[in-house]
């Protein structure tokens, strides 16, 4: 690599939603994530960051929209293709608990070359994969 730093990831991507505690509530409450930021930045924003369980892989910033443009943006931040991935090593259980808690498949599961893999929508429309890869 031409003068980068071999060691860099994806840390946090900004998710934009309608409401802080209603977007702390369904990614934690419903999809099973951990609160691990909640800060005051005054005038009315917070920096509210969520990861799973694990402690690893990147994180989500719940970000508030802010203005026309980021309210037309709540749940379509790919113009209605699968946003992001959430991996596991047990689809079956992590399926039948989100299920459980009120999250909305929009599809049943099914086997790809790849893995087990089904379309969930989260509390604003954002589409995401629950997968468990091949191995």
């Amino acid at each position: 690599m031409s003068g980068f730093a071999a060691r860099r990831r994806i840390a946090t991507v900004s998710v934009v939603v309608a409401d802080y505690d209603q977007a702390i509530a369904w990614y934690v409450g419903k999809l099973g994530l951990s609160l691990v930021e909640d800060v005051d930045l005054g005038g009315g924003k917070r920096w509210i960051t969520v990861e799973p369980g694990s402690g690893q892989g990147t994180r989500l910033l719940l970000a508030k929209a802010d203005g026309e443009s980021q309210v037309a943006a709540i749940g379509n931040q790919t113009g209605g293709r699968v946003f992001l991935f959430l991996e596991t090593d047990d689809f079956a259980r992590d399926h039948a608990a989100m299920l459980a808690n009120g999250v909305e498949f929009r599809e049943a599961p099914r086997h790809e070359a790849y893995g087990t893999v089904a379309v969930f929508a989260d509390l604003c429309g954002n589409l995401w994969d629950l997968i468990e890869p091949k191995r």
